[in-house]
């Protein structure tokens, strides 16, 4: 039944030159908005994270959202008239060098001012939110080998897993094997019983070995096996990680003593444990594998004389990540990330934000807030550059949005990126960096990373991150290998509905029973408290050890 919508908590005008609305819940067709001083009738049911005119637009009028413009009229659009692919396009204005907007309000942190973690310090002057070893292919031809090493070691050293769902393939085969019919086992409900593992760590002070594998090292182009190189030493030197195990074939692109050099650059006075093998010098895989082991073991004894020690907030690395994006993204979880990433520089700390296609049509702010006109020159080159290659494969990045983004309202990357560059926050943009470089300022660094979420994620972690903040709408579980990933979702709808990989609900922004800034501090209490290893983040509980390196090529 159609009815008079006023309330605010309806529908959402997000900046006062946006001539759309945002629906917060489902509006039926035919209600009355009242919205300012006007009054006008909804042409169709809008859905809640969808946008409708509040205005009558031609052919070619522009689509203004958070104040920027994210589209175009392709036909005429009456007022109150859902905004959907069927009548508008992308559209996001050109950039330029501009002016050097620096002033920011920093926010109030003195709460935190005097805060520590619990982190393991390196010698390089980091500190670690974890203590990991990890094992790692220079090139896809060991990932066998890799793989031999995780079931060798993972389960005698105390980490393995229960393996709830072969429990539930035995009750299965056993059914069938008694004759139950298919029907019968499509309607039994699967039990999950205790599984005994050996959950007694011989290292108590390691949090686990990682086993990463990947496609890359051989049979791609120069720079995509020298970009792994610098990504793997990313890794390598990453606080969270306190030594290495390599294993090489030898032939390969992607070279050890490339892969030594870009150590070298991130860290020159490497002194982690690091053990690299080439099995073509080594000779059989068992004379390989058995060094292996011999040695990681050894460095595993070293990483465990590793202790957790009081460190100031200003040693947090903070990635800020998106996915599964939706059309409360950019008014819940993103501003909530904002203002965290807000705090996190006030506080001396360093904050990533990636994603460059999910950055089209807010490139002029970015651009004006970079601290001077060398990095901001950066940011438009690795922009027109990225874009240009991408549409010279056929895709530019107004074909970012996925499926799901567009059917829960992003409907065009402009949109899309409006709301996702919210998780930078105000502060000024102190370098920007190309993949896979690593961050060595305080403050907020823009990293070149394409806009698929475990790639992206991947790119952060080698930049430095040591802990990396997820946002989501429609709810993606993937995590990283060795940085939490803390899921945050844009709606309670979602946080109830998917609570095994949601840590933090900021759906109550939308609901008005909190306030961007008090979600934002539950984030800060919530992230100090995985960095000094009080909790872990629900991603590092179900081990997802998600790893893409990033093909150089076009990737949105």
């Amino acid at each position: 039944m159609a009815e008079t919508i006023t309330k605010p908590n309806r529908f959402l005008h997000i900046h006062p030159s946006d001539n759309v609305l945002v629906a917060l819940q489902d509006l039926e067709a035919n209600s009355q908005v009242r919205f300012l001083n006007t009054s006008f009738t909804l042409k169709n049911d809008v859905p809640a994270k969808h946008k409708f005119s509040t205005l009558a637009f031609n052919p070619g009028d522009k689509i203004y959202m958070y104040g920027v413009l994210v589209g175009e009229a392709i036909t005429a659009i009456p007022q109150g008239e859902l905004i959907s692919l069927k009548n508008i396009k992308h559209a996001s204005k050109d950039f330029d060098l501009g002016e050097r907007k620096l002033f920011w309000e920093k926010p109030d942190v003195e709460r935190w001012q005097d805060k520590t973690f619990m982190g393991y310090h390196r010698e390089d002057g980091s500190v670690g939110t974890a203590n990991y070893w990890i094992v790692i292919p220079l090139v896809f031809c060991e990932n066998r080998n890799v793989e031999v090493l995780k079931e060798a070691f993972i389960n005698k050293l105390g980490y393995g897993v229960p393996q709830i769902y072969e429990q539930n393939v035995e009750q299965i085969l056993s059914m069938y094997r008694n004759g139950k019919t298919l029907d019968d086992i499509l309607n039994t409900e699967l039990t999950d019983h205790p599984v005994e593992v050996n959950d007694t760590r011989v290292f108590p002070n390691v949090d686990g070995i990682k086993f990463l594998t990947h496609d890359l090292g051989c049979g791609c182009t120069r720079l995509d096996s020298d970009a792994l190189c610098g990504l793997l030493a990313g890794y390598i030197t990453h606080p969270n990680v306190a030594g290495a195990t390599v294993l090489s074939l030898g032939c390969q692109h992607s070279q050890a003593s490339i892969l030594q050099n870009e150590i070298s650059k991130r860290d020159p006075g490497f002194k982690k444990p690091l053990i690299i093998l080439e099995q073509q010098a080594e000779g059989t895989e068992k004379k390989l594998l058995q060094k292996a082991i011999k040695l990681t073991f050894n460095g595993l004894v070293r990483a465990n004389k590793i202790l957790r020690k009081p460190a100031p907030l200003s040693k947090l690395c903070i990635g800020l990540e998106c996915g599964g994006s939706d059309g409360f993204s950019g008014i819940s979880a993103n501003p909530a990330l904002g203002f965290v990433s807000d705090c996190f520089v006030a506080l001396g700390s360093s904050v990533i934000l990636s994603e460059f296609p999910e950055l089209c049509g807010v490139e002029q702010e970015l651009c004006d807030r970079c601290v001077d006109e060398p990095t901001a020159k950066k940011f438009m080159d690795l922009m027109r550059i990225y874009n240009a290659k991408a549409e010279a494969d056929g895709s530019g990045f107004y074909a970012n949005p996925s499926p799901g983004n567009i059917k829960d309202g992003l409907i065009t990357d402009a949109i899309k990126s409006a709301g996702a560059a919210k998780k930078g926050g105000t502060s000024p943009i102190v370098a920007v960096l190309d993949y896979p470089n690593k961050v060595s300022r305080a403050g907020l660094n823009l990293l070149c990373t394409p806009g698929n979420d475990v790639e992206s994620t991947t790119a952060e972690v080698a930049a430095g991150a040591n802990v990396v903040l997820f946002t989501t709408g429609l709810g993606t579980p993937t995590g990283n290998p060795i940085a939490p990933v803390i899921k945050l979702s844009t709606s309670t709808m979602l946080y109830n509905r998917m609570p095994d990989i949601i840590d933090i609900d900021c759906g109550t922004i939308i609901a008005a029973s909190e306030t961007i800034e008090e979600v934002g501090e539950r984030i800060i209490d919530f992230v100090i408290k995985v960095a000094s290893g009080e909790v872990q983040a629900k991603s590092s509980i179900l081990q997802q050890n998600d790893f893409i390196p990033w093909r150089r090529g076009v990737s949105l």
